[in-house]
């Protein structure tokens, strides 16, 4: 059995060949934001390039470093050169940089983005005083864009998997558990559980075989950091996932991912694969009495497959439909065993964790929301991307310190928050901090860390219609205070965005809404009251003026709109029968 220290000496040395070597290092973002920015002709043209020119130089393919804006990223590294960053880089800047900077010593300012290193160059920005890089705390994020995550190698160099070795040689399932429940982390998923609380009753429910279940089914508009983190770092996930099951006993995990996701799912496989093969999954985990197996599961196109108990039954071959509860998964999970789900972000925080002790970790964010907040920006903001700050900043710095604020100097009117479930927060609430319990009173949710921010131009009626819209499509219909409700609510709004509403109208939507959260059987029918009731209750005046007035004060609503597709038909079976005959 290869001791730990023998991986990490080889992969060390390994990594200082490529980073402080001979030869240039160029790494290019080729995540989702990359590839769609057009970084993949980058990737083509700058090999080419080297080939004709013939340079000998380190080309890896890396995650997004959450600069979404400025991709494609070209980020290059000459011997005894700090890094510098090329943004918005087609195939003939690239040829510009391979031709002047690489080939020569001309690293060209006038392309160049950042820098990042302790010298700096003349004429370019150093990232620290990136206004989208100031204020980050990059824990889960840590190797987002920095390694190859096709390179086991490159993350174990750059201190990868010495927690997991720490854990299985020296340190007891309970004294992990004790450090995240120290460290104070709650769930990133959206309901914000206690992981620490979570995990303990997974370490207490009997049995030989129990999982650990990685929930990236992230199907929230504007979220997109699980999947981030899977194709940027799946190593750190994978290490996380196996530390959970050591913490609590558990001896399988399994990656849930929508299909079709296909940059997360192929490096989740090879990062997997590549586990195997050193030894760091298996039997015997680095020559200690702890096994642990893992595997990637697919789903479909189901927003609902990401609620915990509709995504055991997918994982299971079934439909993706919620269960009743209880039984709860730490006594009856997947198959019928105990099981455990947390999400991917959650999981990428505990080999910090562990590494560096749970009293660390909740020296970061305030007294009831510890550690790191992961933001997907978008919408009409001038640097839309992925971040990690600190819990406690408030929305407004996170609004206009890190991401610009508006491009054209435009009004925020308000923010939608936690994905289609979570609410609309005024530009006069955003003073709220980055915490759980504040955004709740807000009447607002982190959720998965979707932040969409919408200017003076936006209606919201429009953008309730657009998120119950959203919701009713992705409902499962296995309960009827959803699968009616949700269909009623788009009923209304869609009455109200055409000027055809009347006042009760608002009343029945509020009757609606209590019954949804009071009798729906999970979170989707629960919280898909949320968007309207926030709409409601801070934006009366654009619905009184729709329903009253017959206008929409922004004029959103005058124009043509689309009634997206109902996932059921208006007509009932037998009905359709008799239209058939």
């Amino acid at each position: 059995m290869t001791s730990f220290d023998e991986i990490y000496s080889k992969s060390k040395s390994y990594y200082q060949e490529i980073a402080s070597g001979n030869k240039p290092w160029i790494r290019i973002g080729t995540a989702v934001c990359g590839e769609a920015a057009g970084s993949k002709e980058v990737v083509d043209r700058i090999k080419s390039d080297l080939s004709s020119l013939g340079i000998d130089a380190n080309v890896s393919e890396v995650g997004c470093i959450g600069l979404c804006y400025a991709e494609p990223i070209v980020d290059v590294v000459k011997p005894g050169m700090p890094r510098i960053f090329y943004g918005n880089v087609n195939p003939d800047i690239a040829s510009e940089i391979v031709k002047s900077y690489v080939s020569e010593d001309d690293y060209r300012p006038d392309l160049a983005l950042v820098t990042m290193g302790e010298s700096g160059v003349d004429g370019v920005e150093d990232i620290k005083n990136l206004p989208m890089w100031s204020k980050q705390v990059r824990v889960a994020l840590r190797n987002c864009g920095n390694i190859d995550p096709m390179q086991i190698d490159q993350y174990i160099a750059t201190g990868g998997y010495a927690a997991l070795d720490k854990a299985v040689n020296n340190m007891t399932p309970e004294e992990v558990l004790k450090e995240v429940q120290d460290s104070g982390l709650r769930g990133r998923g959206g309901a914000a559980f206690p992981t620490g609380t979570k995990w303990s009753f997974l370490a207490r429910s009997p049995g030989p075989i129990k999982y650990i279940l990685c929930n990236c089914e992230e199907g929230d508009p504007g979220a997109f950091n699980d999947k981030g983190i899977l194709e940027s770092d799946p190593h750190s996930l994978i290490e996380g996932t196996i530390l959970a099951g050591y913490a609590s006993g558990a001896s399988n995990g399994i990656v849930f991912i929508r299909h079709g996701h296909e940059g997360p799912i192929n490096r989740t496989l090879t990062a997997i694969e590549q586990a195997y093969e050193l030894g760091l999954l298996g039997e015997n985990i680095l020559g200690s009495s702890f096994s642990f197996d893992m595997e990637v599961s697919l789903t479909g196109d189901s927003y609902v497959a990401g609620e915990e108990t509709a995504l055991m039954e997918s994982i299971e071959g079934k439909r993706a439909m919620p269960r009743a509860r209880p039984p709860f998964p730490a006594a009856y999970g997947v198959w019928g065993l105990p099981s455990n789900i947390n999400n991917i972000k959650s999981l990428s925080y505990v080999p910090e964790i562990v590494a560096k002790g749970g009293e660390w970790f909740s020296g970061i964010g305030t007294e009831g929301s510890k550690g790191t907040a992961i933001l997907c920006l978008s919408g009409n903001i001038k640097y839309p991307g992925m971040i990690e700050v600190p819990m406690g900043l408030t929305i407004n710095q996170v609004i206009y310190d890190v991401a610009g604020g508006t491009p054209d100097g435009r009004k925020v009117k308000f923010l939608q928050t936690g994905g289609p479930l979570g609410g609309l927060l005024p530009a006069e609430k955003m003073d709220v901090e980055l915490d759980f319990g504040a955004m709740s009173q807000a009447g607002a949710i982190l959720g998965s860390g979707g932040l969409i921010v919408a200017d003076e131009r936006a209606c919201a009626v429009n953008m309730a219609r657009l998120l119950v819209a959203f919701c009713q499509y992705e409902s499962c219909g296995k309960c009827f205070p959803c699968r009616l409700g949700m269909t009623n609510l788009i009923e209304i709004l869609e009455r109200v965005s055409n000027f055809e509403s009347r006042p009760e109208d608002l009343d029945l939507m509020t009757n609606i809404g209590q019954n949804m959260a009071a009798g729906s059987l999970c979170g989707h029918g629960q919280l898909g009251w949320n968007p309207v009731q926030s709409a409601l209750r801070y934006f009366p005046d654009d619905f009184s003026a729709h329903i009253e007035e017959k206008r929409c004060v922004t004029g959103q609503c005058a124009q043509q709109i689309s009634t997206p597709q109902r996932t059921r038909s208006r007509w009932s079976p037998v009905q359709l029968l008799e239209l058939k005959v």
